[in-house]
């Protein structure tokens, strides 16, 4: 960050920024889930079902990412693409009906628990993408061209939701890896 960078550090030296941030007590995030959440997320099958189905979506999506880029590029297996977007879209429900159930049980909210609101609203654009294109098939809407974007939209979309969950429990681990570092120095310090 250059000196002149905001308007409340103008005319600050880089020293004085830096003994001020060392004053002040580093800002921690809440954790992802209090001890009674993370116990009742350890112990509902839901979880398990969520860790199955999530790498069994990022497989369906690569076979239909595969079919739908070369139906676009080439204009032949419209067929092929079409069933595998509609396997993608019904595993998409599926992860999405059994997510909120999971978050019923860990939260007690059936979506936008605060921990995972922003998760839940991607995750909501993602079901629209996937929606529309189901309506654009049955309803016979648009052309494939214009169907296949659509799906491609959702799969970006989709790319999007996904680093955001994987982030999010990345940021778990690694808060719950120092919690017991920390737990472990206070037990050090108090012996």
């Amino acid at each position: 960050m250059t000196e002149g960078g905001s308007p409340a550090l103008r005319g600050m030296g880089p020293g004085l920024v830096h003994r001020q941030s060392a004053r002040k007590p580093a800002r921690t995030t809440p954790p992802l889930y209090t001890p009674e959440e993370q116990r009742r997320r350890d112990e509902t099958p839901w979880t398990l079902v969520q860790g199955l189905l999530a790498p069994f979506q990022f497989l369906v999506f690569l076979v239909s990412i595969v079919l739908v880029l070369r139906c676009l590029q080439t204009g032949q297996g419209t067929f092929a693409a079409d069933v595998s977007v509609i396997a993608k879209t019904l595993t998409l429900y599926t992860i999405m009906v059994t997510g909120s159930i999971w978050e019923k049980v860990v939260f007690g909210k059936w979506l936008f628990a605060p921990a995972f609101f922003w998760e839940d609203v991607v995750s909501m654009l993602v079901i629209a993408l996937h929606t529309t294109y189901m309506v654009m098939l049955l309803g016979k809407i648009g052309t494939v061209e214009a169907r296949m974007l659509v799906a491609l939209a959702g799969y970006v979309t989709y790319v999007v939701n996904a680093t955001q969950f994987l982030l999010k429990l990345r940021a778990a681990r690694l808060q719950a890896k120092a919690d017991a570092m920390q737990a472990q120095s206070l037990a050090g310090v108090a012996a």
